[in-house]
C-alpha cells in the first residue's frame, strides 16, 4: 500500500483509450511503406514516444517515411480521436476516490495540448476535475523518460516529488517518474507488465483497483 499525497497521471493509456486506435493508424502507415508491424511490436518500440520519436524510430529501421510525415500523421489522428476516444474503465471513479481523499491530481504527457483537449474534451467536465494541471511535455521541450513534465505537475500542485505518485503504462513514462523521484504505478492494460516493473514501476492490471493501491480505500466494484 502506498501513501500518497499527490498524484500525476500519463494521458493516453491511463485516462482516455486511445492507444489501440493509434497504433492502427500507425500499422497502416507502416503497411503502406512496406514494413508491416503487429501491435506488440510497435508496443515494445514505440509505446510513450511522441510522434516525431517514432519518425526518427522508423526512419533508423529502414521505413521511408517522408520529412512532412510527422504533421500529416497528427491530422489524421486527431481527426480519427475526434470521432470516439473512449475512458479506460474505472477512472472516473478513481478521480472520484481521490476526490473524497482530498488528494490533488495533474497530468503530464508526451502528447501535445491539442490532442489532449480532443480526446479529454470528449467527456463532459474531464479536463475542470484536472483544474486544468494538464501539460505537454511537448510544450516544456523535455519528452518523456526526461523528467521535466512530471517536476513541472508537483510544482504547480506544491508536493514535493517524493510525495507523488506517477500513474504511467509505458517504460518511457516509468522512467520519467523514476528520474524526477516519484513513485510510478504501472497501468498494465495489455500484458503482464514486466518491462514496467524492470524500470521500477509496481505493476497493476486494473484501474478500479488503483485507490487501494494507494491507500486510500478497498477496490472498486
Amino acid at each position: 500500500m502506498i501513501k500518497v499525497r499527490a498524484v500525476i497521471f500519463d494521458c493516453d493509456g491511463v485516462v482516455v483509450d486511445s492507444e489501440g486506435l493509434s497504433f492502427d493508424l500507425l500499422a497502416q502507415e507502416l503497411a503502406q511503406y512496406g514494413h508491416p508491424m503487429g501491435h506488440d511490436q510497435m508496443r515494445a518500440l514505440f509505446l510513450g514516444g511522441t510522434m516525431r520519436s517514432f519518425w526518427a524510430e522508423a526512419r533508423a529501421l529502414g521505413v521511408p517515411l517522408p520529412d512532412e510525415w510527422v504533421d500529416a500523421q497528427y491530422a489524421r489522428m486527431f481527426a480519427a480521436l475526434a470521432e470516439h476516444t473512449p475512458l479506460i474503465p474505472g477512472i472516473v471513479e478513481v478521480l472520484d476516490a481521490l476526490d473524497a481523499a482530498g488528494v490533488p491530481y495533474a497530468m503530464g504527457s508526451n502528447g501535445p495540448p491539442r490532442k489532449m483537449q480532443i480526446t479529454l474534451g470528449q467527456h463532459a467536465g474531464l479536463i475542470e476535475r484536472f483544474g486544468r494541471r494538464i501539460y505537454s511535455a511537448q510544450t516544456l521541450g523535455a519528452p518523456k523518460p526526461a523528467p521535466d513534465v512530471y517536476l513541472h505537475a508537483a510544482a504547480v500542485l506544491a508536493v514535493a516529488p517524493a510525495d507523488c505518485v506517477v500513474v504511467e503504462d509505458s517504460v518511457s513514462g516509468a522512467k520519467a517518474a523514476r528520474a524526477a523521484g516519484m513513485r510510478c504505478m504501472g497501468f498494465a492494460q495489455h500484458g503482464q507488465g514486466d518491462d514496467l516493473a524492470a524500470v521500477g514501476a509496481v505493476v497493476f492490471h486494473h484501474m478500479p483497483d488503483l485507490p487501494s493501491l494507494l491507500g486510500l480505500q478497498t477496490p472498486l466494484t
